[in-house]
Order: C-alpha cells, then sequence, then structure tokens
C-alpha cells in the first residue's frame, strides 16, 4: 500500500492547473495607476489579483468578474475590447487646494 502513494504528488494531477473544468478565461492588464483613487476602486483592483503596473491576469470568465472589470475600466484593458484612456481624473479622492497663500497676505 505504502508503494502505491507516491511523494509529492496531489490527489488531482490528472487536472491541467489554471483551467477549472474547461472554463474560459478573461485576461485584462492594468495600464493606469490606482494610486490616489478612491479606497473601493484600490480594493477592487486588489480584489482582481494587480500587484504592479502592466501586470496582466488571467481571470475567470463569470459575472462577478465582469462586474469588477466594468466598476475599473479606466485603470484595467481588457484583451478584445479597446481601452480609452480617461480624459480627466473624475475617480481620483478630492481633495482642497492649499490656502496657505491666501493667509500670509499676498
Amino acid at each position: 500500500m505504502a508503494d502505491t502513494i507516491k511523494k509529492g504528488s496531489s490527489p488531482r494531477s490528472g487536472e491541467v492547473a489554471g483551467t477549472a473544468g474547461g472554463a474560459e478565461t478573461i485576461k485584462a492588464t492594468l495600464v493606469k495607476s490606482p494610486i490616489g483613487a478612491k479606497p473601493q476602486i484600490r480594493a477592487t483592483v486588489e480584489s482582481l489579483g494587480f500587484r504592479r503596473m502592466n501586470q496582466t491576469r488571467e481571470l475567470p470568465d463569470n459575472p462577478a468578474v465582469r462586474g469588477m472589470l466594468r466598476r475599473v475600466d479606466f485603470l484595467v484593458a481588457v484583451e478584445g475590447q479597446p481601452y480609452v484612456r480617461p480624459k480627466r481624473s473624475r475617480y481620483k479622492i478630492w481633495r482642497a487646494r492649499s490656502t496657505k497663500k491666501h493667509h500670509r497676505g499676498h
């Protein structure tokens, strides 16, 4: 009985890694940095598995992932869909400008 168990083999050795029963995948690339973006957007990018710029990930093709990609479509390019760089940074956290110059009396 000890002869039949191979050291280092997994019980799922017949399955191909990365494919779940022939499910389709979506290739997505992080094109723009989420630095300065709202926390919800940064969390979505992180939950998609992106860690650095120009990183490409193969994600499962399901409604949840498609919804997350739709929320961050201005940061992530999806294969087969045109990527349009945003004109203005509407997703950034609004910060008030400094008023120091006006308090000095200039």
